[in-house]
């Protein structure tokens, strides 16, 4: 690991710190360089607000789960990976997830899994026609709903259990390219 990804990984853990006391909307830039005994000046050289520290931070998670996929890990056993990931970092991941503004972790998320799901679906069909597009659409924005609600509910199911409903929830016409190896 090199210089600068320590230093975000040290500015993203001050704020995880601070956000079991306090919510996300709540920390400023000053608490968390404070904190992390840290400058304004090395924040911004890295992120350019709060917000994009906590989607930089959730991209490392979700790549740490779905990277995994085409060697031997399905799908669903992605999916499950990057639930345990959040489960871990429930505090962190909950302020994330409520924190209302137009950088927001609900929005990263979709549009992560919508750019990640699309090239699974361009390398199959060459193309993305109006229909599956569509389906793809309405699917990522319900599925980050759910995830958005099963950790505002307090992650009650299981992250195996909560993979499978997405996954059932799936439209047949994406499952056939998606779920296929």
């Amino acid at each position: 690991m090199d210089i600068n990804e320590k230093t975000k990984l040290k500015i993203a853990y001050s704020m995880k710190e601070l956000m079991e006391h306090s919510s996300l909307s709540k920390i400023s830039v000053k608490d968390i360089v404070e904190n992390a005994h840290l400058t304004r000046q090395t924040f911004y050289r890295y992120f350019k607000d709060k917000y994009d520290c906590v989607n930089w931070y959730f991209e490392r998670v979700a790549q740490m789960s779905f990277k995994q996929l085409g060697n031997g890990v399905d799908l669903e056993e992605g999916l499950i990976k990057k639930f345990e990931l959040l489960k871990k970092d429930q505090r962190f991941f909950y302020e994330a997830f409520m924190a209302d503004d137009q950088n927001s972790l609900f929005q990263y998320d979709y549009d992560c899994i919508y750019e990640f799901y699309s090239h699974i679906l361009l390398d199959k069909l060459g193309e993305l026609n109006g229909e599956i597009d569509f389906l793809l659409k309405m699917y990522c924005k319900g599925s980050i709903d759910m995830t958005f609600e099963w950790v505002k509910n307090g992650m009650k199911l299981s992250e195996k259990e909560f993979a499978h409903l997405l996954i059932e929830a799936m439209p047949m016409k994406l499952q056939i390219y998606l779920l296929n190896k």
